[in-house]
């Protein structure tokens, strides 16, 4: 079996189904649709009365909305940061595909509670609104499957510069991102030599290629300018564990600092306690390990 044979072959069965819905590729010159992030969770993953999101407050943070200037006009972003201070390291957060709601917020409170100036761009705003779509499948037809890997690269490089100007010290820049954004992860630890580490939960190491998508993590092993840790669920049922293992072997063979932990049981996007798949204790653990890593990496 050829590479693009086997691509094809290790799509999970709901990326095959998004994969038809797509439209051609194609980029919005009319300007941003979503201007501002406002409150609460997307609409296609709202908190059940079972679930207790965690909340943390900004009590000695300065956070809320910002406009990040790119070369097409400027791009929503949420930002949280310790009040008053400057000189911070930087932490590019980058959402799942339901945007930058409230659980994505929180996770840049929590990381400026730790000291950083944490920054989440609302990568979807040319395409469409990703918080008001009720189906999954409409969302990623209609909004996800608009943005390509290179235009995202260049709003988080973006960010990068719209920070060191906001009070960040950019030669100490961290990413991590969550499922979409944990495939982001890995290539922008690809694309920018600037980056001093990322932490990518279960983020997709493979899959077929396209225009929007021409590359994958697990192309770009030998590739990488900064250490990416890498966070994983066996149970995770979108991501096969075998692709899991074929990404560790990859980063062997290419002598990479990069590393994957695999949390046994675990689901896919356990981290998101909004959702009913959230895991405390890999969830936890998972943080932990992300405070460190960014740490021993300089950020």
């Amino acid at each position: 079996m050829n590479t693009s044979e086997t691509k094809v072959a290790r799509k999970s069965d709901e990326q095959a189904e998004f994969d038809s819905l797509l439209p051609a590729t194609q980029v919005n010159r009319r300007g941003f649709i979503v201007t501002a992030l406002g409150a609460g969770f997307a609409l296609s993953v709202q908190p059940s009365a079972a679930q207790s999101p965690i909340k943390t407050g900004t009590e000695g943070l300065t956070a809320g909305e910002v406009k990040v200037p790119v070369a097409d006009g400027e791009m929503v972003a949420y930002r949280a940061m310790p009040a008053g201070k400057t000189g911070l390291p930087v932490v590019l957060v980058v959402s799942e595909i339901f945007g930058v709601h409230e659980y994505i917020a929180d996770v840049c409170r929590r990381l400026a509670k730790e000291g950083y100036l944490a920054i989440a761009p609302e990568l979807f705003a040319r395409y469409g609104d990703p918080r008001k779509y009720a189906s999954v499948a409409d969302l990623y037809s209609a909004v996800v499957s608009k943005a390509p890997d290179s235009g995202v690269a260049k709003d988080l490089d973006a960010c990068v510069a719209w920070a060191a100007k906001n009070g960040g010290d950019t030669a100490r820049l961290g990413i991590t991102g969550f499922c979409w954004g944990g495939r982001q992860t890995w290539l922008y630890a690809a694309h920018n030599p600037a980056l001093k580490a990322g932490v990518a939960w279960y983020g997709r190491v493979d899959g077929e290629v396209n225009d929007r998508t021409p590359k994958y993590p697990l192309d770009l092993a030998g590739e990488f300018k900064a250490p990416v840790l890498g966070l994983y669920g066996s149970a995770d049922q979108g991501i096969l564990i075998e692709d899991v293992e074929l990404m560790k072997d990859a980063l062997a063979k290419a002598g990479s600092k990069s590393q994957i932990h695999v949390y046994d049981g675990a689901p896919h996007a356990f981290h998101a306690d909004y959702r009913p798949t959230y895991r405390k204790e890999p969830a936890e653990d998972g943080w932990k390990r992300l405070l460190a890593w960014l740490r021993s990496n300089g950020v």
